[in-house]
């Protein structure tokens, strides 16, 4: 059979003129540094200079420099050429040692995004960008990158930044100890012009404590802890019912407690939505009356109680004044389902410890939503994981925080300047806001940036269902994927996105007329599901609307400039917190000082 493709018995051929390269990559520039080097210390000597000779200048210095002395040219044309080619050589390979250290030694792989393909995430794209987003950057001569967008790391192999702007929105999928919060979350507060909310599950060694001292620099710091997180003395107090004056407030502030007590997947059964009914109507009594929340739980302990629907009917709202009446004149064993499921929903207001951040409270000052959008200020929301009623408050005030931005946005032409950071760490734990993914599709466009964090796909679909995490994903203009994806559907899903490019394939046989070569293409995924699972931690794909999946070398901030500072600070304030919780617990330890 003839070869397909051309090289037969060419083997000799190649190696011959491949050392033949790489002598005159040696011989070329060692003789020119020997002409160079023979001249300076002719020069040197006080010998005449010579003509353009490198060729005899390496192999016969002394018929080029006749005069010099032998152990003068020993040194000049031949010691010092090889000397500095040497040492050109080695400051060559450190270079690279340290390049290849700074990306982490990885390849780049094959078929991913180069730089040209993600352009509108580089510097000059983001920059041009940020003056047409921000009417407060327009005249500026010189922007900051911190206020052109979001990092999300290198593009991997190089030290170009890679950046979200502050129009896109964001999820992204991490597993845990991946870099979600050192990566991602911190950097992104640390780093933020405007106001920043952060939702966590954890406050001693993470975003909490490693960027409260460098935010109060530039803003007040308010944190809500219902469940004493971080033990810290209550210093704010938040008045839920301030947005549930109307019908649709107090539907969505009875959202939030159905959420955060059941799946998506039994929210629209009969008692869950009955349950969520009484909560919206009764919450919406309290605040035309201008009650406390956890007047609620008085009126659902007394079904009979006949303060509400005066309230409603007083209030012009005769129609939802009937529903409820409706409800409590029913069957006694449904109107008993119904309000024994809502108290279940608003449990935690009966922990007074809880009830406390959501009641006036004397000497401690109101958070103000309206007020905080137009700052620089920063809300921490801490609730622990399955926090029922609790988590419920802490999606309500992230909620009630995103919509004052929304109305203030809107007053203000359309966006927020500088826009607002919404950090919703363990979401799907901590702040499960139902409609979320809707908001999704408009919030970038008001500069208001959310930044979804969950540990898997499968995390969300449980939250949202499958139809609203498919919105999310599908409405998110960026989408960040770290290590630890073992879900097979989910990193199949992203190997199919990435795509497949052309490898080439190579094949030798051997006859008796030679050895034949035949070279052929065929397509292969560019990253399979199994190199999706296995990719290495400080790494992650980037997904950008129009543009081509990128790899990129994630930026932990402790490995960024200020890192020392920072990690002292964090560390005071996570032994501060346990100095308090040890006190808390130990009531006979009384020499802490748990204000510290």
């Amino acid at each position: 059979m003839p070869p397909s493709s051309s090289s037969t018995n060419t083997d000799g051929y190649d190696l011959v003129l491949r050392i033949l390269l790489g002598v005159l990559a040696v011989v070329v520039p060692l003789s020119h540094l020997a002409w160079a080097s023979g001249n300076i210390t002719a020069y040197l000597t006080g010998h005449s200079l010579a003509s353009y000779q490198p060729t005899n200048a390496l192999l016969h210095p002394k018929q080029v420099w006749p005069e010099a002395g032998e152990n003068s040219l020993l040194i000049g044309a031949r010691i010092v050429p090889v000397l500095f080619l040497l040492a050109l050589g080695v400051t060559v390979v450190a270079l690279w040692i340290r390049y290849k250290n700074r990306s982490g030694g990885r390849k780049r792989i094959t078929g991913m995004a180069k730089a040209r393909d993600i352009k509108p995430l580089m510097a000059k794209a983001i920059t041009d960008k940020a003056r047409s987003l921000r009417p407060s950057l327009k005249d500026a001569k010189h922007i900051k990158a911190r206020d052109t967008g979001v990092l999300l790391g290198n593009l991997q192999g190089t030290r170009r930044e890679v950046r979200m702007g502050f129009e896109d929105v964001a999820v992204a999928i991490m597993a845990p100890r991946s870099g979600k919060t050192t990566s991602l979350a911190i950097p992104s507060i640390l780093a933020a012009p405007g106001p920043v909310l952060l939702t966590s599950n954890k406050a001693a060694g993470d975003a909490y404590t490693a960027t409260r001292d460098a935010r109060s620099a530039v803003g007040r710091v308010w944190s809500m802890d219902p469940q004493q997180i971080a033990h810290a003395a209550r210093e704010m107090w938040w008045n839920p019912l301030a947005d549930a004056k109307t019908l649709d407030g107090a539907g969505r502030l009875a959202g939030h407690f159905l959420a955060a007590s059941v799946d998506a997947s039994q929210q629209g059964d009969f008692w869950s939505k009955a349950g969520s009914n009484i909560l919206s109507q009764l919450f919406l009594a309290a605040a035309l009356d201008e009650r406390p929340i956890t007047d609620v739980m008085q009126w659902l302990a007394f079904p009979a109680d006949r303060g509400p629907l005066d309230v409603l009917r007083d209030h012009g709202f005769a129609a939802v004044a009937a529903q409820l009446k409706g409800t409590v004149e029913g069957p006694p064993e449904t109107r008993d389902g119904i309000y024994e499921t809502a108290r279940q929903y608003a449990a935690a207001l009966l922990n007074s410890e809880i009830a406390a951040w959501v009641t006036p409270q004397k000497d401690v000052p109101e958070f103000r939503p309206s007020e905080f959008v137009t700052s620089t200020d920063t809300l921490y929301l801490l609730s622990k994981d399955g926090g029922g009623g609790a988590s419920a408050l802490i999606a309500a005030c992230a909620d009630s925080v995103m919509r004052a931005a929304t109305a203030q946005a809107e007053r203000a032409g359309g966006r927020l300047d500088p826009p607002m950071l919404a950090i919703l760490d363990e979401a799907a734990n901590v702040c499960k806001i139902s409609d979320l993914p809707d908001l999704y599709s408009h919030l970038g466009s008001r500069g208001i940036i959310p930044i979804t964090i969950l540990q898997s796909y499968r995390q969300g679909q449980k939250v949202w269902g499958d139809a609203g995490m498919d919105a999310m994903w599908s409405a998110s203009t960026v989408k960040v994927i770290g290590s630890g994806i073992d879900d097979p559907d989910f990193a199949d899903k992203l190997s199919r996105l990435i795509g497949d490019h052309d490898v080439e394939t190579t094949s030798t046989s051997r006859s008796e007329s030679g050895k034949s070569t035949s070279v052929s293409m065929r397509q292969e995924r560019i990253l399979p599901p199994d190199a999706i699972r296995a990719l290495p931690k400080g790494t992650a794909l980037c997904f950008a609307t129009g543009m081509r999946a990128a790899m990129l070398d994630l930026r932990p901030w402790y490995l960024e400039p200020g890192a020392d500072e920072l990690s002292t600070a964090s560390a005071r304030a996570s032994k501060a917190i346990t100095a308090r919780a040890v006190a808390k617990h130990s009531p006979q330890q009384s020499d802490y000082d748990t204000a510290t």
